[in-house]
């Protein structure tokens, strides 16, 4: 048996037990390992479903150009369909951004633009100001555009979540997601709401981010927005990818906090992932604390990318110990 493709080896990720970053539950914790992945995140998913959407749709051309802004892992999704199908990628990121994610993007022979952090969203030097004004300048171009492409949502609903109901033969209770676009989260919990409405569907957010306020209160409230480091999680715009109704509860994690156990999963457990994994298994823990898991109870926590994208952060002792996140 062999692929195609390197696209074709995307999905069919495992599940892997917490045996000591638990918090001591009674429950079993099961960690959805998306480094896996080729492109070695989650993002591999939409990236295929949304360009295969805009072919289909006419949007996007032979020997055409990919252009989206990213924090690093759906640019190299994206950039792995367009090896494999002949397109050309342009990505828009932001200063914050580790320089190994910049690497890693323009090894796989993306163009990648730098953009400031600290400005609005429709600033015209943010990020997503900068993507959209090329996808209209450059002729055959294709702007997927993550965060309002219903296909980023649908990519979960046929994959992720048919995927952790097969692999937990349905006895799944509680399924955990960083919020990010919120396509992860919503298109896994919209299918397993689907399949047992009493599966719980919880939401990791970034302390600064909008996300856990509008969650209950149902306000869009720009003093919540401050900033942070923690990359992949948290927004300070409301995508249409997101859907708040199939989301039970909603735990926001500090830098710290996120730092910290992103070190402890890769020393305690052996899975070297990513910043916002981190972020999701403390998410989750607090959330034990307040509602504890019984010997019956399964919960699912998706572990979005590799630690192969942090070198330089998070498993750097000196710029932990620079940023108050190492003693």
């Amino acid at each position: 048996m062999y692929f195609n493709s390197i696209i074709d080896a995307v999905g069919n990720t495992p599940l892997v037990k917490l045996n000591k970053v638990n918090g001591g539950s009674k429950g079993t914790i099961l960690a959805k390992v998306e480094y896996f992945n080729p492109g070695q995140s989650i993002k591999d998913r939409i990236a295929i479903k949304m360009i295969d959407d805009a072919e289909k749709a006419g949007l996007l051309k032979p020997g055409g150009t990919i252009i989206e802004g990213t924090s690093g892992n759906t640019g190299m999704g994206l950039a792995l369909v367009a090896i494999s199908k002949g397109y050309k990628c342009i990505f828009t990121t932001t200063d914050k951004q580790s320089q190994s994610k910049v690497d890693i993007l323009r090894a796989v022979g993306a163009e990648v633009i730098i953009c400031p952090t600290n400005v609005e969203p429709d600033d015209p030097e943010s990020y997503y100001s900068v993507a959209k004004r090329l996808s209209k300048e450059i002729p055959n171009s294709y702007y997927p555009n993550q965060y309002e492409n219903r296909s980023n949502t649908e990519a979960h609903y046929e994959s992720t979540g048919p995927e952790i109901w097969k692999q937990t033969e349905g006895k799944i209770t509680h399924y955990v997601a960083g919020m990010g676009t919120g396509g992860t989260i919503s298109g896994t919990g919209r299918y397993l709401k689907e399949q047992n409405p009493d599966i719980k569907i919880i939401g990791i957010d970034s302390v600064g981010s909008v996300y856990k306020k509008f969650f209950e209160t149902g306000e869009f409230d720009k003093n919540e927005i401050k900033p942070y480091m923690t990359e992949g999680i948290g927004e300070d715009i409301m995508p249409g990818t997101i859907d708040f109704e199939y989301i039970d509860a909603v735990e926001q994690v500090n830098d710290k906090d996120s730092a910290v156990y992103t070190r402890r999963l890769s020393s305690e457990e052996g899975l070297f992932v990513g910043w916002s994994s981190g972020a999701a298994v403390k998410g989750a823990l607090q959330y034990i604390e307040k509602n504890p898991l019984s010997e019956d109870d399964m919960m699912v926590i998706i572990m979005p990318d590799s630690g192969t994208r942090y070198i330089s952060k998070i498993y750097n002792d000196e710029w932990m110990k620079d940023n108050g996140f190492l003693d």
